[in-house]
């Protein structure tokens, strides 16, 4: 299922982890953020994204575009995790696996192909 989400989504999302003291300073970053997550073909190697792949282009737009004066990061992370929950899937990641993740993101170490896999290899099994 590919799960489609707009600006009110993230603000929604902004709403529930940081709540209404920090205000979004660039709404511009957001629609960024759903326009990436929503392309179909991010690069010839893959032409079928999924949650995994569009939680990672969530977060690190997020992380790297700065959308609010402060606590990006953490937001980024919400943002990530919400989306996967969304789409019906589930992960398990210590928070100094998701510290490193984002640490990576910042210094530009990590493509939003290796975020992604990164991602994927903390899903937990589906039940059958």
């Amino acid at each position: 299922m590919d799960l489609l989400i707009d600006h009110r989504w993230l603000l929604d999302r902004q709403e529930d982890l940081l709540g209404k003291n920090l205000a979004v300073q660039d709404y511009s970053a957001l629609v960024a953020a759903v326009a990436r997550h929503r392309v179909n073909t991010p690069s010839l190697e893959v032409d079928n994204p999924d949650a995994y792949w569009r939680a990672a282009a969530l977060l690190d737009t997020i992380v790297l575009q700065r959308p609010l004066p402060a606590r990006n990061e953490l937001y980024g992370y919400g943002v990530a995790v919400a989306y996967i929950e969304a789409s019906g899937r589930t992960m398990d990641a210590p928070y100094e696996q998701w510290r490193d993740l984002i640490n990576d993101i910042r210094a530009l170490r990590n493509t939003v192909f290796d975020t992604a896999d990164r991602l994927r290899s903390w899903q937990t099994p589906q039940p059958s």
